[in-house]
């Protein structure tokens, strides 16, 4: 069986993920999948509009750590084929129907997509805190929700569906039932838009979202590197093994007091 199916209904893709046994998480070999069915998309001709979801009772909960533990290795393996959805590079629009957890990676697959309908027992976590030595910064950022609200994404808090919907994050919840309905209600909308107004209002919009500044990029990166790498490993092996993780911080106890600066990276 595929781990990534597709559906064609006239103009609309569905694209769901398909490892319900482990949560449909980013093994290589889905990833590799997804660039080979947003690539398809991006090409063809017919195709206009793509509903991104998943089966089972998660949507995507990121990382396949147990493959990561394997390899040795934080994070899941990029395909060797660019994933134009991924690359920002994908020009037709995405509509997200969560049908259940997205975390970590997950959340970021829905982070990405234009409209979102979710169903309301759906859980979203950003989980770079937990996983890395920085927490997921930039998200709150580019969904654009207030101060306290981006804090409480980048420090690993989950969020309810009810809750994002409150935020402006989802622009739908719904029941199971309602989902792929909803979805492909709102897929049925944008063809009835003029092609033209449809692909220039998608990218005019995409455009506008919120980005880091090169300051902050160059920040972020020195703070992936500030602390004892070997957390991130000892966080993956914790959470197969069901344990309490012991994290060992900094390899110099003085560094946490050492924090880079936006002047100190420039």
């Amino acid at each position: 069986m595929p781990v990534v199916e597709t559906e064609r209904h006239g103009q609309i893709l569905v694209v769901r993920m398909n490892r319900p046994d482990r949560l449909n998480a980013l093994s290589h070999e889905m990833r590799t999948e997804l660039s080979e069915a947003w690539n398809e998309f991006r090409h063809s001709r017919e195709l206009e509009v793509a509903i991104f979801t998943g089966t089972g009772r998660a949507f995507c909960v990121g990382e396949d750590m147990k493959e990561s533990l394997k390899v040795g290795v934080p994070g899941s393996r990029q395909p060797e084929k660019e994933d134009p959805f991924m690359a920002g590079t994908l020009e037709k629009p995405v509509i997200a129907a969560v049908n259940g957890f997205a975390m970590g990676g997950g959340f970021m697959l829905v982070e990405r997509t234009d409209l979102r309908v979710a169903v309301h027992e759906a859980v979203f976590e950003v989980s770079e805190a937990k996983r890395w030595l920085l927490g997921g910064y930039n998200h709150g950022h580019i969904a654009n929700v207030p101060y306290p609200i981006a804090m409480e994404m980048a420090l690993g808090f989950r969020f309810t569906a009810e809750r994002f919907h409150q935020v402006g994050f989802l622009n739908r919840v719904v029941s199971a039932e309602e989902l792929m309905p909803s979805a492909f209600a709102m897929a049925e909308h944008l063809l009835s838009l003029p092609p033209a107004s449809r692909v220039n209002t998608v990218h005019m919009m995409r455009q506008m979202r919120p980005e880091p500044g090169p300051d902050m990029v160059r920040l972020a990166a020195a703070l992936h590197d500030h602390g004892d790498k070997s957390d991130l490993m000892e966080s993956r092996a914790a959470f197969a093994e069901k344990r309490k993780p012991n994290f060992k911080g900094w390899i110099d106890p003085e560094d946490r007091y050492r924090l880079p600066t936006p002047d100190s990276v420039k």
